[in-house]
């Protein structure tokens, strides 16, 4: 247990093991950041941004290694290799720390070690957890310092009681004196590890200074270490977005929304509604922890600080508000840049720039065989940067759900939305959810379809089969009346020539509204054997132009195609192993028999 009284012994050994020139604690102030920034500067690291164009920002360039997630670097450290499952690496915890130890042995001379103090959720709610970071990182510092809450007042916090879960992290690239350090210091990709203690509560991360990678508090502690924490303390922590719609009336509702990378969830959480009178705001854009009130219903905090998004994609098309909340005081990495040190990256507004300076270095025009930006290119900014901010974003007592979407991207098969029977089909409909693989984990498959729970399949700490019966568990805990409903949309369905067949960014307020209303009370749903449909007077479509047949295709549940997504999710679980809850077969089943 690692408490306020073990925190100077455990920093003490960690320099000891790890040898930095020095140690610095971070206070997490204004003026910290800035002098940070500016270091970073002299020493090549960043580039200062345009200063009327993107007052306050800076472009990092990270080494062609080191530009994802390392999925096949990732690993779970638990005494029996049956609690990390089938879906994440496991390795064996004093095997991996005797490898780990000879990796950090030395690999801070030359360099700072930073004492990062942060927080997870507000200050004062019930599930936010503190952790401390030691790094050798100045990307990482300055990164942390806009994703979480971070500085003096959360030593102050930990003094007064409480755990802290402790992450150790190194670039993994000495310096020897009078060595000059690299722009991007990493180590090779066989090198890299970031490794998670689940029974320990710690996480080592070693060799990578890529987001996921490096900043322990997002990916690491906010949902592979708090998801055992989580199911160990009766609470949920997701990768998901939180989103507050409004309707004309005033009547607001809070919604949750669980996508694989790459499937517009950003998009969604700052959504700008098409529909006349609704309004979207977002409290989160990538993770919720939520828990169950004393009124039975469940809440639900963003615990990060900061949106850490995908630049490539992003316009004032796509995702305007997205656009405003970059335009100042933000951090962009791998992006291409222009020749006035602005950013750009491919899907961005306007014609492309005749000239650029591509996220390597080089020279690039329009007739250049590789992209400007790379795919996986990123922002971070400040959440309190965002627009549609809603007021009750840093509530410490969280938002009540009416509602939890689950979605990926899938061009056939899926309809446009349905809603599950009950909430064990809703976890099974979060449990079946397929999404075709993105740039942003590093995989040979992109295109392939790859099943995902509740988007959650890189991040659960444990065995999935135990997850999905926490979920299971979660709805036994209260009456289904005040559970969220659950529902399935997939913006992404296509036609025989390969086009969307539904316009998807502010249009899908169009199902937000039928989400609504069917939480309201307000509006039927017709029976499927998938569950809940709308009928298609009920979604608003308004001035929305559709190719002809495009709403019944949207809508279409053809049995035979269904059938064999039941034999392929059947296949699934069993290649999951025999952990799978039975509530999941029985709702299989069920599907199985209703579509005959």
């Amino acid at each position: 247990m690692y408490t306020f009284h073990t925190l100077t012994a455990w920093i003490e050994e960690m320099r000891l093991l790890c040898t930095p020139d020095k140690v610095v604690w971070c206070t997490g102030s204004e003026e910290e950041y800035q002098a940070f920034l500016q270091l970073m500067v002299s020493e090549g690291k960043a580039k200062p941004l345009n200063p009327i164009k993107r007052p306050g920002s800076y472009a990092f360039f990270s080494d062609p290694s080191d530009v994802a997630r390392t999925e096949n670097r990732t690993f779970i450290a638990c005494q029996n290799p049956d609690d990390a499952g089938p879906t994440n690496n496991w390795v064996d915890p004093d095997e991996i720390k005797k490898t780990l130890k000879a990796s950090f042995r030395g690999s801070m001379k030359g360099r700072t070690m930073y004492v990062i103090p942060f927080m997870m959720g507000p200050l004062g709610a019930p599930v936010s957890k503190i952790g401390i970071q030691l790094t050798d990182s100045l990307y990482v510092v300055v990164n942390m310092r806009l994703m979480t809450r971070m500085g003096s007042h959360v030593l102050k916090a930990l003094e007064k009681g409480g755990e802290f879960v402790p992450c150790l992290h190194s670039v993994g690239y000495p310096l020897e004196k009078g060595q000059k350090d690299l722009p991007w210091p990493c180590a090779p990709i066989e090198k890299k590890y970031i490794v998670h203690f689940p029974e320990e509560r710690m996480i080592w991360s070693y060799g990578s200074g890529y987001g996921g990678n490096a900043l322990l508090g997002k990916k690491c502690l906010a949902l592979r270490i708090a998801s055992v924490l989580a199911r160990d303390e009766g609470w949920m922590a997701e990768h998901m977005l939180i989103l507050k719609l409004t309707d004309p009336n005033g009547k607001y509702r809070y919604i949750l929304g669980a996508f694989p990378s790459a499937c517009g969830k950003t998009n969604l959480a700052m959504l700008v509604p098409t529909l006349p009178g609704w309004t979207v705001e977002t409290l989160g854009d990538d993770i919720a922890w939520i828990r169950l009130g004393k009124d039975g219903r469940l809440y639900a905090i963003n615990p990060e600080y900061g949106f850490f998004g995908v630049a490539k994609g992003t316009s004032f098309q796509s995702n305007p508000n997205a656009m405003h909340a970059i335009s100042k005081n933000t951090l962009f990495t791998n992006v291409a840049l222009t020749d006035d040190l602005d950013v750009w990256w491919e899907g961005i507004d306007g014609p492309i720039p005749a000239h650029l300076t591509d996220w390597q270095g080089q020279s690039w025009t329009p007739q250049s065989s590789t992209p400007a930006a790379h795919p996986n290119s990123r922002f971070t900014v400040s959440t309190k940067q965002c627009p549609v901010l809603a007021k009750e974003w840093e509530n410490p007592e969280g938002v009540p759900i009416s509602a939890i979407l689950v979605g990926g991207r899938r061009p056939t098969t899926i309809p446009l939305v349905h809603e599950s029977f009950s909430w064990a089909h809703g976890v099974f409909m979060g449990s079946t959810v397929g999404s075709e693989i993105t740039a942003a984990s590093i995989s040979n498959n992109i295109g392939q379809v790859r099943r995902d729970p509740f988007a959650m399949l890189p991040f659960i700490g444990y065995h999935v089969g135990d997850y999905l019966k926490h979920w299971l568990d979660m709805g036994k805990k209260t009456s289904p009346e005040k559970l969220p409903r659950i529902f399935y949309v997939n913006w992404f369905r296509k036609d025989d020539q390969g086009h969307f067949l539904w316009p998807g960014f502010g249009e899908n307020s169009r199902v937000l509204k039928w989400i609504f209303e069917r939480c309201e009370g307000n509006v039927q749903a017709k029976k499927t054997p998938i569950g809940y449909m709308p009928y298609l007077k009920d979604l608003d479509t308004d001035g929305l132009v559709l190719e002809k047949g495009a709403l019944k295709t949207l809508t279409d549940v053809h049995s035979d195609v269904w059938t064999q997504e039941a034999k392929d999710i059947r296949q699934y679980y069993e290649k999951l192993g025999p952990k799978i809850p039975h509530e999941l077969y029985e709702e299989l089943d069920g599907l199985s028999s209703r579509l005959k």
